[in-house]
């Protein structure tokens, strides 16, 4: 098994008055050689946007982009034509593909909202853009992880132009969790959301993360109440 950790205290930081980011990988103007990316993990920017902000329309290619509400919701608009709110509690999926652009803001006047901005390798370059999103509140289960993204287009996640699996639960503390790696040529790059867990003899606490490689599995100890997002991608 290979590990590498990226404690939350080390993620690049910018903050905009409007928009404070923190970036596990580098982007824009944080640069760190020895964070480009884990496999086919490029970014994963833990955004708090202020009410009533947002980002105006801008292009994207070739990049699979997934977003996750931790707390408020999105505005979303894009040049395919959709339109609509992504609260907490649903994921959106967006293949850019040949081209796409699109805007995302605040939904509230008033309150901040949390978001995760992720970013993936395509599979397939060129493909043409698409667009999706899912409402998972009502198949989350204490002490169970639920799959919200995967390459299976018939299964009921939301599908991806990439061999990657996302998962999130919730566990009570001191639980032990098995996770089976979804393919051999996969890692698992594992955020703590909120609480603490111990993997591999390595503690991480709120927004820690650990990659995983090299292995077919990954145990990981609860040490208190935990959630956590695990993003099981190829090592390309």
């Amino acid at each position: 098994m290979k590990t590498v950790f990226y404690p939350a205290n080390e993620r690049g930081k910018s903050d905009h008055g409007w928009l404070k980011a923190n970036f596990s990988f580098s982007f824009a103007s944080y640069y760190d050689e020895d964070k480009i990316h884990f496999g086919a993990l490029r970014v994963l920017n833990d955004d708090i946007i202020a009410g009533g902000m947002g980002f105006g329309t801008h292009p994207h290619d070739n990049m699979e982009i997934i977003t996750i509400p931790l707390s408020g919701a999105l505005e979303h608009k894009d040049s395919m034509g959709n339109i609509g709110v992504i609260h907490a509690g649903e994921v959106q999926v967006m293949s850019a593909g040949t081209g796409v652009r699109h805007s995302e803001y605040n939904h509230s006047k008033t309150e901040s909202a949390n978001t995760l901005q992720i970013w993936l390798f395509p599979r397939e370059r060129n493909v043409e853009p698409r667009y999706d999103q899912k409402d998972f509140k009502a198949s989350f289960k204490q002490n169970q992880l639920t799959t919200l993204v995967s390459p299976d287009k018939d299964g009921s996640a939301l599908w991806i132009n990439q061999d990657a699996t996302f998962s999130m639960g919730s566990f009570d503390g001191g639980r032990q969790i098995n996770y089976t790696i979804t393919r051999p040529e996969n890692g698992a790059y594992i955020f703590v959301l909120e609480g603490a867990v111990e993997i591999n003899g390595q503690i991480l606490n709120a927004k820690d993360a650990i990659g995983v490689s090299e292995a077919g599995s990954v145990v990981f100890d609860s040490r208190e109440n935990t959630r956590l997002l695990i993003i099981d991608v190829p090592m390309i």
